[in-house]
């Protein structure tokens, strides 16, 4: 069975809600979906991933959460071949925090194609502002992300 691993990056608990609620999505097409809400960088690499869901919030002035820290860091400092991977990416952000709005998620967008990931079709930006339950935006993207980029697994 084809693996999506979906790795969180939350402060308050809201990125993890949008884990949670998209894995049946992806139990439906065809996955077998772990979530990692204190991810390490041998979680990615240390097993096969044939798809990664990122679902992440910034803090502070575009910062990563705590609990992604370590992952981010190590990527930073180890760097990863990354070329097999392929990625979908959720940030969440407070657009009043113009300057940094969902700047955590960008960042990240940015590191993994550094490292050669390829991400598969647009990254979703959820306001804060706009949308208070960050899955109401979470749930549509990821129907349409596994529609469009054809990433139901036959079996």
């Amino acid at each position: 069975m084809s693996m999506l691993k979906i790795f969180v990056g939350t402060m308050y608990g809201g990125a993890l809600d949008v884990a949670e609620q998209v894995k049946p999505l992806f139990e439906q097409a065809g996955y077998e979906v772990a979530i990692y809400d204190q991810p390490t960088l041998e979680d990615l690499t240390g097993s096969p991933t044939d798809l990664a869901l990122f679902c992440v919030s910034t803090t502070g002035s575009g910062d990563y959460p705590g609990n992604f820290m370590a992952f981010a860091r190590a990527l930073q400092e180890q760097g990863a071949d990354l070329t097999a991977l392929k990625y979908g990416l959720v940030a969440l952000g407070d657009s009043s925090y113009v300057d940094s709005f969902c700047g955590a998620g960008r960042s990240l967008d940015a590191l993994l194609s550094e490292y050669g990931a390829q991400r598969l079709g647009e990254r979703l930006e959820v306001d804060a502002m706009e949308t208070f339950m960050a899955d109401d935006a979470a749930l549509p993207w990821a129907e349409e992300w596994i529609e469009s980029q054809q990433l139901a697994v036959s079996e």
